[in-house]
C-alpha cells in the first residue's frame, strides 16, 4: 500500500508493516528528550510514586535552557533538582546550559531519519528536518514514555506543502512558515506536514529546522523533511550515523495519498512580519513599514542559530542600532557562540551595539532577559507572539527573520532588510 513518510516511521516503530491515518497504534520510542522545565521536576514524583526509573538512560537526553542562569532562586532549586537527577538515573546525555534542546540534538548527532523521537515542548518537531517523527508530548505522557519506551497516537493525515523558487534577498525559511501560517491557518490537527520542492532541496540543515519547528504553529502534530546527502551529511559531520539506505528507505511514495497539497512560490515572497498577537497575523513587510519598536530580539531555537546570526550580520555590517533601542542577540547555544565569535560574526552585531545574552530559551519562553514591560514593542526572530509570551500581556511582539529584525533595529521601527542589503553590496 503507498505510503507517506511519516505512515513509514510510525509502522516500524509500531512493529507492521503498514498503518492508516486514524488508527490508533502503539509505538516503541527510539529517544525522549525533555529540558529543565519539562523534564525531571515533573517526572521525579511521578517515577517515585511508580518505584520505576527509566527505561533506558542511553535513549534519554535532558537540557538545562529554560532557567539558565538562574535568575532568582526558585530557577536555582530547578536546576539543581535537574542536575540530580541526571547523575542519579545515569543520564550520560546531559547537556548543562550548552543550549537550547532542538538544537542540542543535531549539534551532537542524535538524530537519525526514521527515528521516534519524543520530546516534551510543543517544538520538538525541529527534529523532523532530518526524517524524524518527532512529536510534543505533556509531562504525563513524557513520564509514561521515560518508564516504558513506549506511547500511543493517532496516525495523522499528512498534508504536502510544495516550496519551488529561489528566495531573494532579505527572505529566509522563517519568511516561508510565517507565511504559511497565514495560508493554512493554525489549526491543523492530526496533521503531519511534509515540506519538499526545490527550494527546500537547496537550504541547509539549520533552514529546514525553521520548517520542521514551526508546524508546531500551523498545530500539526510534526513536521519532516525527507531526507537526501545534505541529511546525511551534517549528521555525519556532527558524529552520528545515518544509515546508507536512509534517502531510499524514508521518503513517500510518488502515489502516497495526503490529505492536502499545498503549493508556495518562494521567488514571489517578500520578507513577511506578523502582527500581535498570532504568527497566522502574517503579511509582507511593506504593509508594517514604521511601526516603532523599542527592542529588536534574535533568539530561540528558530531564530538563533549560526545562519540566523549571519544574516542578521549581513544586514548590520558597518552600521549601529538606532539611538534609544535595543537589540538583544542570545545564541541558540554555546557552539553558535563559538563559531560565531571565529568567523567574525559577533564582532559585527557587537560592534552595531547589539547586546550578547547567555544562550537559552530566556525571553521566548517569557523567562531571563529581555522580558518586555507593559506598552513595549519588540520584532523577534522567535516563533511565537500570544500575548504575554516574552512578558507583560499589554507588551507586543511581531514575528520576522533575523534579517528583518536587524533593519528593524537600525531604524528603530520595522523596516524592510533588502535596501540594506543592496546598498552593503554597492559599497562593497
Amino acid at each position: 500500500m503507498p505510503a507517506t513518510l511519516v505512515e513509514k516511521i510510525l509502522a516500524r516503530a509500531a512493529g507492521r508493516d503498514a498503518v492508516a491515518p486514524g488508527e490508533i497504534i502503539t509505538l516503541a520510542v527510539d529517544l525522549a528528550m525533555a529540558h529543565d522545565s519539562s523534564g525531571p521536576r515533573r517526572w521525579k514524583a511521578r517515577l517515585e510514586a511508580l518505584e520505576v526509573g527509566l527505561w533506558d538512560p542511553d535513549k534519554v537526553v535532558i537540557v538545562s535552557d529554560h532557567y539558565v542562569p538562574a535568575v532568582d532562586a526558585d530557577s536555582a532549586a530547578i536546576l539543581k533538582l535537574t542536575r540530580e537527577f541526571a547523575r542519579d538515573h545515569g543520564v550520560k546525555h546531559f547537556y548543562d546550559m550548552k543550549g537550547i534542546c532542538h538544537v542540542i540534538l543535531p549539534e551532537h548527532g542524535h538524530l537519525k531519519p526514521g527515528m521516534v523521537i519524543a520530546g516534551g515542548d510543543s517544538h520538538s518537531t525541529n527534529a523532523g528536518a532530518f526524517g524524524c517523527y518527532a512529536a510534543g508530548f505533556g509531562a504525563t505522557d513524557m513520564t509514561a514514555i521515560v518508564a516504558t519506551g513506549r506511547t500511543w497516537t493517532v496516525v495523522p493525515e499528512t498534508v504536502r506543502v510544495e516550496i519551488d523558487g529561489a528566495l531573494g534577498a532579505g527572505v529566509a525559511a522563517k519568511d516561508i512558515m510565517l507565511a504559511l501560517c497565514r495560508d493554512l491557518g493554525m489549526g491543523n490537527h492530526f496533521k503531519a506536514i511534509e515540506y519538499g520542492g526545490g527550494a527546500v532541496r537547496a537550504m541547509d540543515m539549520e533552514q529546514r529546522t525553521v520548517l520542521a519547528n514551526m508546524a508546531a504553529e500551523l498545530g500539526g502534530e510534526t513536521g519532516l523533511v525527507e531526507p537526501d546527502e545534505t541529511t546525511l551529511a551534517h549528521i555525519r559531520a556532527h558524529g552520528g550515523e545515518a544509515g546508507e539506505d536512509a534517502i531510499s528507505l524514508w521518503r513517500s511514495d510518488e502515489d502516497a495519498r495526503y490529505a492536502r497539497r499545498h503549493i508556495l512560490d518562494a521567488s514571489r515572497l517578500e520578507p513577511q512580519v506578523a502582527a500581535p498577537h498570532s504568527p497566522a497575523n502574517a503579511g509582507d513587510v511593506g504593509d508594517h513599514l514604521g511601526v516603532e519598536i523599542d527592542q529588536a530580539y534574535i533568539g530561540a531555537c528558530v531564530g538563533a542559530k549560526l545562519s540566523d546570526l549571519q544574516m542578521a550580520a549581513s544586514v548590520l555590517n558597518g552600521r549601529k542600532v538606532a539611538e534609544g533601542k535595543r537589540l538583544l542577540i542570545a545564541p541558540a547555544s554555546v557552539k553558535v557562540t563559538d563559531a560565531a565569535a571565529k568567523d567574525g560574526t559577533l564582532a559585527t552585531l557587537t560592534d552595531a551595539g547589539a547586546i550578547l545574552l547567555p544562550s537559552g530559551c530566556g525571553a521566548c519562553a517569557g523567562l531571563g532577559a529581555g522580558l518586555l514591560a507593559a506598552g513595549e514593542v519588540c520584532i523577534s526572530s522567535t516563533n511565537r507572539n500570544f500575548k504575554g509570551r516574552m512578558g507583560h500581556g499589554e507588551a507586543e511582539v511581531w514575528l520576522a527573520s533575523p534579517y528583518t529584525v536587524a533593519a528593524s533595529a537600525i531604524e528603530g521601527r520595522i523596516a524592510d532588510p533588502r535596501g540594506f542589503l543592496r546598498a552593503g553590496k554597492a559599497a562593497a
